[in-house]
């Protein structure tokens, strides 16, 4: 698939690239032109990933401060973007918020918030240096229309969509653009474990009904990344093909 955005020239790191939405994004911006450096804990896929995409990789823990800033100090040159992808999604869900144990809130947390939080701090050096940067979170729609049974996911993704409107305004003076997606279920291996009532629930709920694969945001996460999309900094923008609007 063509994309008409072209990041020729644009230098963009993506955490959690080995596999699911991260690794089609990655091929995604590839084909725009964009240099990138690929991030995950799973080595092994996320350097088979790279090495089709003729990407640098390297393993980052996102519950680890000392891996983000090591991966931090090895960003060569300046860095044009950041896709903060990295996420725990699988198995935590499926119980109500009073099963949901401390270690697994805790775990959730120190990934999908703390870990989103000192990835940009270690890339923002590389990012002002730019002097076009562009991070892109990845948020849920879970947290806009307020999913059941999902609490911990649901409340790590509600505070990434706020430090995306804070970290707009601290990094605006750079130059800096910071934007969230807020996709809902879509097709890949980290929604497997999701039952197929809410496969339906959002197959019929949507404005344009039926599955929506990873491919569907690509596009999206392009223009986010680009120098043209200064002006939509602070905003959550939820790709979900109509199931929740704002």
């Amino acid at each position: 698939m063509s994309l008409a955005c072209d990041l020729a020239g644009r230098h963009i790191l993506l955490t959690g690239a080995a596999r699911g939405l991260g690794a089609v994004i990655a091929r995604h911006l590839a084909e725009a032109g964009a240099q990138l450096t690929l991030a995950d804990i799973l080595e092994d896929e996320g350097r088979a990933v790279a090495g089709e995409l003729d990407a640098d990789f390297h393993r980052v823990d996102l519950r680890d401060p000392a891996s983000i800033e090591a991966l931090g100090a090895k960003l060569e040159g300046p860095l044009h973007g950041l896709f903060n992808n990295g996420a725990i999604a699988t198995g935590i869900g499926g119980i109500g918020f009073e099963e949901v144990d401390i270690d697994t809130w805790d775990r959730v947390m120190e990934v999908n918030v703390r870990g989103t939080w000192l990835m940009t701090k270690a890339a923002t050096p590389a990012l002002r240096a730019a002097g076009t940067g562009r991070i892109v979170n990845v948020a849920s729609d879970t947290a806009l229309w307020g999913a059941p049974n999902l609490m911990s996911y649901v409340a790590s993704k509600g505070a990434v969509m706020s430090m995306t409107r804070s970290l707009a305004r601290e990094l605006g003076p750079d130059g800096i653009g910071v934007t969230a997606i807020a996709p809902g279920i879509l097709t890949t291996e980290s929604t497997d474990y999701v039952p197929q009532a809410r496969h339906d629930q959002y197959g019929t709920g949507r404005a344009v009904p039926g599955p929506q694969p990873p491919e569907d945001v690509a596009g999206t996460v392009a223009f986010l990344l680009s120098e043209a999309a200064l002006t939509l900094t602070g905003q959550v923008l939820p790709v979900n093909r109509g199931f929740v609007f704002t």
